[in-house]
């Protein structure tokens, strides 16, 4: 080509010869992979699936049978654990129950907390059943320190089996400037746990805040980091608490964790019927059943036991609804641990085809014991509860 096809000059272009990327340093803040893993690589070079050799890494159990079964089996080596659930639900309680039942096994972990004192942990911690001879041994330690780069730091001193962070939105770290809890702060930080965990192979475990919305706080980022992200659930004013995973890397997501809160913390839950009656720190085994085969038998208006497959178990939730004549506007449809979407419709088909005639009627629903019930295999039960409420008949 003699002529340039923008400015129209001859003979005015030259041949040269690009440069090979020479960089062999990873970008700033970028996530850096353990050795093993950026050697098999051969120089960016591809290698067929049949020759990688897979890490057979035993897992780590926490215990706490409940906890084990939302992780698929208990703390991965390397792994990277976020746990989130509205304020006062129990997150830290069962990360320091979980600590200290592994350290209480000779497992070492360090408690790293952004948002209490040393001793305000201790308290909690005193509170505890089981935790004592955990708490005074040597193997859980705490650290009250905001300053990411000095947790990481300790935590490569010490190699803990387990690192515990809370939480992270009041982390920080100071060569970013930004308060802590702001995107790049939390980015940040995240991205400095992860690769702590996959170069050290220590488990790590961070609590995270949530929105009004119940979501997890902080850019979606942070769920794609990392490697599992539980949500603890709950109704505050109940004492059932449930943990679900929403992403496992590791195991099932559709498996589930059930305990109750008391005063010396959380306990397992294994045979669980979520109703508030039959809640006791002592009975949550065949005298919850029993009294919920009693109260099923007592035939209440507007309440019905559905049974609702949560993983590999059915559990026995309530439900109950309530009609009342509503006044000055539109009836209102409430649900409380139900699909607000679902229950309109249940609504209209109770209607349309049963009969009822509820267009003036406020119609209120609620799985007590603060359960979510997500499958359509309970809508019969609470159409059963609001026909029960309008009618004022035991299903």
């Amino acid at each position: 080509m003699g002529k340039c096809p923008d400015c129209g000059a001859w003979d005015g272009l030259q041949r040269f010869t690009e440069a090979p990327d020479i960089a062999s340093g990873p970008a700033h803040g970028a996530l850096e992979l353990p050795a093993d893993v950026t050697a098999t690589r051969g120089g960016r070079r591809a290698q067929p699936i049949a020759e990688v050799k897979p890490h057979d890494v035993p897992r780590t159990s926490t215990g706490i049978e409940e906890f084990d079964r939302v992780l698929g089996g208990g703390l991965v080596p390397g792994s990277v654990a976020l746990i989130g659930g509205d304020p006062g639900i129990g997150k830290s309680t069962l990360l320091l129950q979980a600590a200290a039942a592994l350290a209480g096994r000779g497992r070492r972990v360090l408690y790293a907390t952004s948002e209490e004192s040393a001793a305000q942990v201790k308290m909690r911690a005193d509170r505890l059943d089981g935790s004592d001879d955990a708490v005074r041994g040597q193997h859980l330690l705490l650290l009250a320190e905001p300053n990411l780069a000095v947790i990481v730091e300790e935590a490569r001193r010490i190699a803990p089996d387990l690192l515990v962070l809370d939480s992270i939105q009041l982390a920080y770290r100071g060569d970013i400037d930004a308060i802590p809890g702001s995107l790049a702060q939390l980015r940040r930080c995240c991205l400095d746990l992860v690769t702590l965990a996959k170069t050290s192979g220590t488990a790590v475990a961070i609590v995270g805040h949530v929105t009004k919305d119940g979501d997890l706080a902080g850019p979606k980022l942070l769920e794609h980091l990392v490697d599992v992200v539980l949500a603890f659930e709950g109704d505050r004013h109940h004492s059932y608490r449930v943990v679900r995973a929403v992403k496992n890397r590791f195991g099932s997501t559709q498996e589930l964790g059930l305990f109750e809160m008391t005063g010396a913390g959380l306990i397992e839950v294994e045979e669980a019927t979520l109703a508030p009656e039959s809640s006791s720190s002592s009975s949550a085994g065949s005298n919850a059943v029993d009294d919920a085969k009693s109260r099923v038998l007592s035939r209440r208006p507007g309440s019905v036991f559905a049974p609702v497959l949560a993983g590999t178990r059915v559990l026995l939730a309530e439900i109950q609804a309530l009609t009342a004549t509503g006044f000055l506007g539109a009836a209102k449809r409430r649900a409380s641990g139900l699909d607000s979407a679902r229950l309109a419709m249940l609504i209209a088909v109770l209607e349309k085809h049963g009969g009822l005639r509820l267009g003036d009627q406020d119609v209120y629903a609620s799985a007590l014991g603060g359960m979510r019930i997500i499958e359509p295999a309970a809508d019969l039960a609470t159409a059963l509860a609001i026909a029960g409420a309008f009618y004022e008949r035991g299903a």
